[in-house]
């Protein structure tokens, strides 16, 4: 089946006749980075900092896991964080505050699943800016913001960049849209204050220079009609499952469930798939992301479960972020 990822993985016959179009997006994007950088615009400040964790590609590549560790991890370290997206695929205007019932349809699966992970506040908005200042004026405690999915919304002013990049996929074929993945030129980023390389299930990476790596693990696993009962993988019971997926990188899911030697039958679904209760059987025993459960619990099975990521970064990360942060 055709789809944007295979061709984005290389240089092919359709790659070059979408080089004109691909020259187009360059000149667009680069005219904005420009007026931004020149001072033609200004970005606005929302009076406490801004952490951005974005990407320069399309498509899953862990950035909203990296934002519920981070957001954690500076509530351990006594700051109260909030957090502002986009809302991607959901149907809200405006400025909405997620909460722990909203419907993903509206706020969007991954605020949903960032607000229910960390108990975060978290406001999704397309104008990132009036999104800050939404969750400010809500929520007067919050003292940082972290900007899930944030990287190209210059108008928002940021104190630290942070970049996400896949390692099993890396920068797929190195052209822009639509020729290939990227929404800015890999030069972009030589600008941000970190590249993080997300490596999934222990496997290679593609070693960026100067990128922090960052592993995702399989974590336990819960029923989604009881979230609360959490087990190890190794004691869930030996069956034929169904493991089933709507995330941009669906591949890196399966490969953690059979690196636990997890016997299941592989259902991709698009990224950020509104789930059905007819597109599963109720019957059936089903592994599935957190992200896709936040779709799914409304109608689950008795036999759905939900599988948790644990994300470690690399200690030098650690020490790198917690000294930025206190200057």
């Amino acid at each position: 089946m055709f789809s944007p990822e295979h061709l984005w993985a290389r240089t092919g016959v359709l790659t070059v006749l979408l080089f004109p179009l691909a020259a187009l997006f360059a000149v667009i994007s680069g005219v904005r980075r420009l007026a931004y950088r020149r001072g033609w615009l200004t970005p606005v400040a929302v009076g406490v900092p801004v952490l951005v964790v974005g990407n320069i590609t399309v498509g899953g590549s862990g950035k909203t896991p990296l934002t519920i560790w981070l957001v954690n991890w500076l509530r351990a370290r006594g700051y109260r964080p909030g957090v502002v997206s986009r809302g991607y695929g959901g149907t809200a205007r405006g400025c909405v505050d997620v909460q722990a019932d909203s419907p993903p349809a509206e706020v969007g699966d991954e605020p949903l699943l960032i607000h229910l992970k960390t108990a975060a506040p978290v406001v999704v908005g397309r104008d990132r800016v009036a999104a800050a200042r939404t969750l400010l004026a809500r929520h007067p405690g919050v003292d940082m913001i972290v900007a899930d999915d944030g990287l190209q919304h210059y108008r928002l002013q940021r104190d630290i960049e942070l970049a996400v990049i896949d390692a099993a996929n890396g920068l797929g074929n190195g052209w822009l849209l639509p020729a290939g993945p990227l929404r800015e030129p890999r030069s972009r980023l030589r600008s941000v204050d970190a590249v993080v390389q997300v490596v999934r299930g222990g496997a290679g990476s593609q070693g960026f220079s100067g990128a922090w790596r960052a592993d995702y693990r399989a974590g336990q696993a819960y029923r989604l009609r009881a979230p609360q009962e959490k087990i190890a993988l190794s004691k869930l019971p030996a069956c034929d499952w169904l493991a089933v997926t709507g995330i941009g990188r669906p591949q890196g899911f399966f490969a953690m469930l059979e690196a636990h030697g997890i016997r299941f039958s592989p259902r991709a679904f698009a990224d950020h798939h509104a789930f059905q209760p007819q597109d599963l059987p109720a019957g059936a025993a089903v592994l599935m992301t957190e992200k896709d459960a936040v779709k799914c619990r409304a109608f689950a099975g008795v036999d759905w479960w939900a599988v948790e990521l644990d994300v470690t970064p690399e200690s030098g990360f650690v020490d790198w972020l917690d000294a930025r942060i206190k200057q």
